[in-house]
């Protein structure tokens, strides 16, 4: 009782939040003002709490904080996408509300999530398939060929299969974490494991990322990467091995560089992006621009000109944020993530269980690297990709599977607490 009224209370500040950003708004629209942006924060607020009153009825015990963090991001995205584009911002609403209705089943039905370990291999050989599809089946969008159109249903497969090869690597880790940290042979004075130890793990690892480059998906190849190496440092604590990948790593870049236009292209856009100014370089130019003119304080929510973006909506929508928000609004979504990924860490060292801790740890850094890759690269610290900036940037599909990672994570914190 006492975690659900904390949450209370910090999803009636994030309310209180939220309605200012939307009145701000529309009391600040030109000509006639659009309600809409009035009503889906109120309407989404509203939501926030009957998941948490449900969670209070049935005695859900997961992490308070967890939820009122989600809520902020989303909300921050939700103003920000009403005031770059109301048709963006009402699709965005709607699929908030089917992420929370996905949020609460996955509190429910995934409560028991230790059976999942029991079947690594079926939905591990599930999300290759579903990532070889796009290859053959799907669209470019964005440059990248990792669309789906099912008629209806217009998704990314590699958003949810993310979450699919984390519960992967948890199971096969849990299960294989004495011989992967002591090994089995040594070579050249070093412990290692055997083939058929590593062999599994490197081979759905390397397939994952073999299809993500022909689909020409940067980012998620880099985000399934850094998971990877962050999943296996937690599960071995061997430096080696994360030495060991990024020379992999190093390797990899440097023949994708060669090989494939697109990579080239990104990378010297990164690397000097004023040559190309009225073309390939141009988004990643006005996002400096943008983040530039906000200064300390921002020009105010409505007051920037964040329309010179392109795709602001989706992977740039960090830049507009800090250009109306200033540096004080984007270090403050910063710090938000940096929240996430505190109570997602501090949960994977409370579990007893290394399955559960494993899960956790992977969740987390899963979103965490998400964030960084990002905003890295809207600030032209890493070259840009088109990922989303997790319950923030417009994108069903993210917003979808964010929710299902949100959910397991809190399934988790609910078995540690009810074992107290």
């Amino acid at each position: 009782m006492k975690g659900r009224q904390v949450e209370w209370k910090l999803l009636f500040l994030t309310g209180v939040y939220a309605m200012a950003g939307a009145l701000a708004l529309y009391l600040g629209s030109a000509g006639t003002p659009d309600r809409k942006v009035v009503f889906a924060c109120i309407s989404v607020i509203a939501a926030y709490f009957l998941v948490s009153v449900y969670w209070h009825i049935a005695g859900y015990r997961g992490d308070c904080f967890l939820l009122p963090l989600t809520a902020l991001l989303s909300t921050t995205g939700l103003v920000f996408l009403f005031r770059l584009d109301p048709a963006y911002g009402v699709r965005q609403f709607f699929w908030l509300l089917i992420g929370l209705g996905v949020l609460l089943l996955t509190s429910r039905l995934l409560l028991d999530f230790r059976f999942l370990s029991d079947y690594k291999y079926i939905y591990a050989l599930a999300g290759l398939i579903v990532l070889i599809l796009p290859v053959f089946f799907g669209h470019e969008q964005g440059g990248a060929k990792s669309w789906l159109d099912i008629g209806i249903l217009h998704f990314q497969p590699s958003e949810f299969v993310k979450i699919l090869v984390v519960l992967f690597l948890a199971s096969y880790l849990s299960e294989n974490r004495a011989v992967l940290t002591v090994g089995t042979r040594n070579l050249g004075g070093m412990s290692l494991p055997g083939p058929q130890e590593w062999g599994p793990l490197l081979a759905m690892w390397g397939i994952s990322l073999l299809l993500l480059v022909f689909q020409k998906d940067l980012g998620a190849a880099l985000i399934y990467f850094s998971t990877f190496l962050t999943m296996v440092y937690v599960a071995t604590s061997r430096i080696s091995y994360v030495l060991f990948g990024f020379a992999l790593f190093i390797a990899g870049a440097a023949a994708s560089f060669y090989m494939f236009d697109h990579v080239r292209a990104r990378v010297e856009i990164w690397m000097n992006p004023w040559p190309t100014i009225e073309t390939t370089g141009y988004q990643i130019i006005q996002s400096l621009f943008a983040i530039n003119s906000g200064g300390v304080l921002g020009s105010g929510l409505g007051l920037g000109y964040p329309g010179y973006i392109p795709a602001v909506h989706t992977d740039l929508i960090f830049s507009a944020i800090c250009e109306e928000l200033g540096l004080a609004g984007g270090a403050g979504i910063i710090i938000l993530f940096m929240i996430f990924v505190y109570r997602g860490i501090r949960i994977a060292l409370k579990t007893s269980d290394d399955f559960a801790a494993l899960a956790a740890s992977g969740l987390t850094s899963l979103l965490g690297i998400q964030a960084f890759i990002i905003i890295a690269g809207v600030t032209k610290l890493l070259p840009l990709t088109g990922i989303t900036l997790p319950y923030i940037s417009y994108g069903g599909s993210s917003l979808v599977a964010n929710f299902i990672l949100l959910g397991l994570l809190l399934n988790i914190s609910h078995e540690e607490e009810s074992n107290i």
